[in-house]
């Protein structure tokens, strides 16, 4: 049947027709109304009036999604919610252009809050202050990416707020008043820190909703909460700083074997009574006595009363006032620093890591970041991947006799270290004469760093002798940051993580500006000096080339990204500036630290020494007196 036929069939059925027909009028013109007014509202309204999580139907900026995209070290597009049924869970949808930042009362945390943004009941939740931002981009990148959703940014200063807000981040005012800066592991506002997380943990879970807290230097790498939903009878299921195995797989470790403490870093919460109770408690403690740290005050309380096992199953225990109930989570997929980044202990029992925490680390945040840069799970800038003048890398050469021949004891250790030091060194040299910036080599190590004696690795861990060791173990990666004066170090010296070429992150136009340069021996054929490459491609460089050499052979490849040496072994033999060499030898001796620690003697570090070849009688010792201890400079 035509169209035409339908409406002479229906006009001859004129009341129906007629009822119908305006019927379907009034419900458009009505439609119409309330769709026209929504629009004219929200054109026409104040931003200080809006609550912070309103729905602004505004897509991201393309300036914006691009730096947010193309900046995550994994290779995936930004999950951008596009419904508007659930409006409130959109992350990175930044607030419109030319509009006001709401008033910082509608920033405060409440009931209301935490349920909208709650998905099942559940609400992930880190804090921080502006000097962590770009940990808390990471954190929040990782789970939007995982499809995770349910998350709230605690805001412990005003500017850290206004920074989250205007990129499109859930944040709320934690109310601290705390300082920007980074405040340092142990220092007084670092214990204030502390407290605060225990003073949310006691505001949320009043709420009714499951509470997973998390430290904003730690990533999530695959979604946790099925697991955690594996473990329902579970009051809290808390990470811990064990270190040696108790399970293969990836149930809860066994707590009668957990020895390290419990780590407060990565813990689940369930709103029950005992729960709370536990909460209340914990708090009266700290804010009683200002000098308990908070993650030894949590494991004080729940020690109260340890065991016996909930059932024969879960690997849940009663714990704290004999009825709560306590998992440790396994530290072979909810990972510390060192059974992540030391013994990669997921991977020797092939399971897959729900997160990382950046502990057993050293180098304070800086050497925190490094190691998640390491890892390639660290959220960076665009420009970060492209730095000025380019890069400069080379291949290490180390004997197979340095890594595997011997005992792997002291001796050993800084044969091996001191071998790749002075190419490390050498590299630096050529980097600053370049003006590159220097890709570090991966570090190789035969015995572990840690602040206590110790036999060369942790007994029952499930280190390999040797590995690769993350740089802290041996440079000071806070002091290679650090801006020194140019007039007694000479210029500063950028660095990327030995990793860093391996990362998808890096553009197109970076990994297909590649030089390649050999090194030769002077007299052999076609090893002179010119800054030409042959037919293949590759500049050969004469062996011990000095600083004017260098500038001069490299002076028509500025424009190229990546210089990779061959070798580094002879490759540079010294700067014709004395002055400038003076400054340079300042800053590298401050650029290694120490290993640690001997057994029976004290003090039982040793220092690294970056000019340890010019020192005919220098060995691996500890100081033998107070007045022998402090650096080689």
């Amino acid at each position: 049947m035509g169209l035409k036929d339908s409406f002479q069939e229906l006009a001859t059925s004129r009341p129906l027709f007629l009822t119908v027909y305006t019927t379907v009028i009034v419900g458009i013109v009505v439609s119409s109304f309330y769709v026209f007014s929504a629009v004219y509202s929200a054109d026409n309204s104040s931003p200080d009036s809006t609550p912070w999580l309103d729905s602004r139907l505004s897509s991201i900026s393309d300036e914006e999604f691009h730096q947010v995209s193309n900046s995550s070290p994994l290779p995936k597009a930004l999950d951008v919610p596009t419904s508007s049924s659930q409006p409130s869970k959109s992350i990175w949808e930044v607030p419109p252009r030319n509009t006001k930042m709401p008033p910082l009362k509608t920033f405060r945390l409440t009931k209301e809050l935490v349920q909208q943004r709650a998905k099942d009941n559940v609400i992930i939740v880190t804090f921080g202050n502006f000097a962590f931002m770009d940990f808390i981009l990471t954190w929040v990148k990782h789970l939007t990416d995982l499809g995770v959703y349910n998350i709230l940014v605690g805001a412990m200063d005003t500017k850290l707020l206004e920074a989250l807000y205007w990129k499109g981040l859930p944040v709320f005012d934690m109310e601290s008043h705390m300082s920007t800066v980074d405040v340092g592991w142990g220092s007084p506002t670092f214990h204030k820190m502390g407290r605060e997380k225990v003073l949310l943990i006691d505001s949320v879970l009043p709420f009714g909703v499951e509470l997973l807290m998390c430290d904003t230097d730690m990533v999530w790498l695959k979604n946790p909460l099925p697991y955690l939903a594996r473990y329902p009878e579970a009051d809290i299921l808390t990470s811990s700083d064990q270190v040696t195995p108790t399970v293969i797989d990836d149930s809860l470790d066994i707590w009668q074997q957990v020895g390290a403490a419990y780590n407060i870093g990565i813990f689940h919460w369930r709103p029950t009574e005992s729960a709370k109770k536990l909460a209340r408690e914990w708090k009266e403690m700290l804010l009683a006595d200002d000098k308990i740290w908070d993650q030894s005050g949590f494991n004080d309380i729940v020690h109260r009363q340890l065991g016996p096992s909930v059932d024969d199953d879960s690997g849940l225990v009663y714990a704290f006032d004999g009825y709560l109930k306590l998992g440790v989570l396994p530290a072979s997929i909810f990972c510390s620093g060192h059974t992540y980044f030391v013994q990669a202990m997921y991977q020797q029992l092939r399971l897959e890591p729900y997160a990382v925490h950046t502990t057993f680390q050293y180098a304070g945040t800086e050497g925190k970041r490094h190691r998640l840069r390491e890892g390639m799970v660290f959220y960076d800038p665009p420009q970060y991947y492209d730095a000025p003048g380019g890069f400069l890398s080379f291949k290490p050469s180390i004997p197979k006799s340095l890594l595997f021949e011997g005992e792997h004891n002291i001796q050993s250790h800084f044969t091996l270290i001191n071998y790749q030091m002075k190419q490390i060194r050498t590299a630096f040299s050529i980097a600053s004469i370049l003006n590159r910036t220097l890709v570090m080599p991966p570090l190789w190590c035969r015995l572990d760093r840690l602040w206590f004696p110790h036999p060369g690795v942790l007994e029952g861990s499930l280190t390999r002798q040797p590995f690769i060791c993350p740089l802290d173990h041996v440079f000071e990666i806070n002091m290679m940051l650090k801006e020194l004066s140019e007039d007694e170090f000479g210029p500063g010296i950028g660095f990327r993580e030995y990793s860093f070429l391996d990362n998808p992150s890096v553009p197109k136009l970076v990994q297909d500006s590649w030089l390649n340069v050999q090194l030769c021996q002077v007299g052999t054929k076609n090893c002179q000096l010119s800054n030409g490459t042959n037919s293949k491609g590759v500049l050969r460089l004469p062996r011990h080339s000095n600083e004017e050499k260098l500038k001069m052979v490299f002076s028509n490849f500025k424009d190229v990204k990546v210089i990779q040496f061959s070798s580094m072994q002879d490759a540079f033999s010294g700067f014709t500036d004395k002055a400038k060499e003076d400054k340079f030898r300042n800053r590298m001796k401050r650029y290694v630290g120490i290993w640690c620690c001997t057994t029976g003697h004290v003090p039982g570090h040793i220092y690294y020494d970056m000019y340890w070849d010019e020192k005919p009688d220098w060995k691996p010792i500890p100081p033998q007196t107070a007045q022998d201890d402090h650096p080689p400079w």
